[in-house]
């Protein structure tokens, strides 16, 4: 703290203290380093108190302008592009709209004085620019036979494109994505993806927007004959872990995050995984798998549909009930076992106790869309894919 004593220009004296702001990561007195996620306070040791001293400086990778490319030199095409689609999104407020270009590259993190940021070099950066990144994004994909032999590989990396732009070029670019076989559906067939283009995107948008931009490595899309893998360089932020995905928001590039969201490229902050476990369940396919190493986190999705039934049973009680996220979540994965204790399907939700069910499955018991048999934790839940729901029910 720097004290000072200041002269007003009526004469009068005040002590002016600054604060600098700290370089390094806040300890207690005894040397201990603590990290809050959501309302608890957990200690970091060993090599957490890297990733905590990495992830948290002082000064964001987005923010900093150690290339010092000047904002005249940006690619007007994608900076065009990029103004449009944020002042066509309902998502930006119209004070914000209402801003010059230059204004809303300021507002965005994108430039900052004379330079553009790391993120705006990222974003709007010319091919040059964004190649002495050294992290910007490379995207592979490899398709493998069934005797694990690859077959097919395609490789983004000329850094022409902005993490944006990469989402759409793999999605159109791997034909893959596009396969559809069909299942019996009464007298008629019904035609499935065989990779939901919501799960496929949502899964990028995460390696794209969750990656350590401070760490190098490639994104890698692996495609085998009954599944797909999607390998992202760095591990899970800092108080995230396979085990709390889907009830732990921590925001690594919390501007690159707002971008996205303000161009409708992802949904709202940790909603994403919410979004793929709900798509994959209701299409009657297994929940998304996911793996963290120490420089790595990998998210398997499968091909194979384990219960055609399931998807003509979710999307009925859906147009009859209009369930919430988190029911479609909870019925899919119902649906696809036999039956679930209690102590079971709070474990498959990643919830703390049995109570916090209580929000996930009451409307369905009401509805009898879930069936429950026993009391507390031996309580016993299944569902009945082959019950029509009732379509005379009104919402109350």
């Amino acid at each position: 703290m720097l004290p000072d004593v200041t002269i007003a220009p009526n004469g009068g004296q005040y002590i002016e203290l600054r604060i600098p702001r700290a370089m390094a990561v806040a300890s207690t007195t005894d040397g201990r380093y603590f990290l809050r996620v959501a309302d608890q306070s957990k200690p970091v040791t060993g090599d957490d108190v890297m990733r905590l001293a990495s992830e948290r400086s002082a000064l964001p990778w987005e923010t900093q302008t150690t290339l010092h490319v000047s904002r005249t030199e940006i690619d007007v095409a994608k900076r065009d592009k990029l103004l449009a689609g944020l002042r066509a999104s309902d998502r930006v407020k119209p004070s914000v709209k209402e801003k010059s270009d230059d204004e809303l590259l300021d507002h965005y993190q994108l430039a900052q004085g004379p330079n553009l940021t790391n993120l705006g070099v990222l974003s709007l950066g010319r091919q040059h620019h964004r190649a002495q990144l050294t992290t910007a994004p490379v995207i592979q994909f490899i398709k493998y036979d069934e005797q694990g032999q690859k077959v097919n590989k395609l490789v983004w990396d000329d850094h022409t494109q902005s993490p944006m732009e990469l989402i759409e070029a793999v999605w159109q670019e791997i034909p893959d994505f596009r396969e559809r076989y069909e299942l019996p559906d009464g007298l008629y067939r019904q035609n499935v993806p065989a990779f939901d283009e919501i799960v496929v995107r949502e899964l990028l948008v995460n390696a794209l927007v969750h990656r350590p931009y401070t760490q190098r490595g490639d994104i890698f899309l692996n495609l085998h004959p009954d599944r797909l893998e999607v390998v992202n360089p760095g591990p899970l932020p800092l108080g995230v872990s396979p085990q709390n995905v889907l009830h732990t928001t921590v925001r690594r590039n919390e501007h690159l995050a707002r971008l996205f969201h303000d161009l409708k490229l992802m949904e709202r902050e940790g909603s994403g995984f919410d979004k793929i476990f709900e798509v994959l369940l209701s299409q009657g396919r297994p929940a998304p798998e996911l793996i963290e190493t120490h420089d790595r986190v990998q998210v398997t999705v499968r091909r194979r549909i384990l219960k055609p039934e399931i998807i003509d049973f979710i999307a009925k009680a859906d147009q009859t009930y209009q369930l919430t996220q988190r029911e479609r979540i909870a019925l899919g994965l119902l649906a696809q076992h036999d039956a679930l204790t209690a102590r079971e399907l709070a474990t498959s939700l990643e919830l703390p106790s049995v109570e916090a069910l209580q929000p996930w499955l009451k409307r369905l018991l009401d509805w009898q869309l879930v069936q429950s048999a026993g009391r507390t934790q031996a309580t016993r839940y299944f569902v009945d894919c082959w019950r029509r729901p009732k379509t005379d029910h009104v919402e109350g």
